[in-house]
């Protein structure tokens, strides 16, 4: 039982550790946006070039608006007449339908560097910065007092 305090302290001493794992893949992150927008546009309504021509017992007539024109007369009793509409760009106005379509990647990257040192540590110094200077310190006192233990045991027989 009273090796046991000793050997706790020892296993939790060696179990101490700075070793990091460093992340091994890219992360990689897309999102997209989509908005649509509505907007009055006004376009140009090209009318046809229309002609029509009438022929009747009457008397002369004129007619005129802003699409066509409509001459009446008559020539040997008979009533001639004719419409024509004008070649006019009619503005109308409709509904423009703009999509903005727009995508933004989002990249984690893990650089890593590999740093040059002047000299190789010795064997004692990788040994210190493996265990740790208070934990081999521990270790080297707790094995002092296992040895101390058994050669005082040894002399009581």
């Amino acid at each position: 039982m009273k090796y046991c305090l000793p050997l706790l302290f020892l296993a939790l001493a060696s179990a101490c550790s700075t070793v990091r794992q460093l992340p091994t893949t890219d992360s990689t992150k897309v999102e997209v946006r989509t908005e649509t927008v509505i907007e009055k546009d006004t376009v140009y309504v090209e009318l046809p070039r229309v002609v029509e021509r009438v022929a009747v017992q009457d008397t002369t007539s004129h007619l005129e608006n802003e699409f066509a024109l409509s001459d009446a007369h008559i020539s040997g009793g008979v009533l001639k007449h004719s419409l024509e509409t004008k070649p006019v760009k009619m503005p109308a106005v409709v509904d423009k339908q703009i999509v903005y379509r727009d995508s933004i990647v989002f990249r984690e990257r893990v650089q890593t560097q590999t740093v040059e040192v002047e000299k190789k540590l010795t064997g004692w110094q990788q040994a210190k910065l493996r265990v740790g200077g208070f934990c081999f310190f521990a270790v080297i006192l707790i094995g002092l007092y296992f040895i101390i233990t058994f050669l005082l045991n040894l002399k009581r027989f």
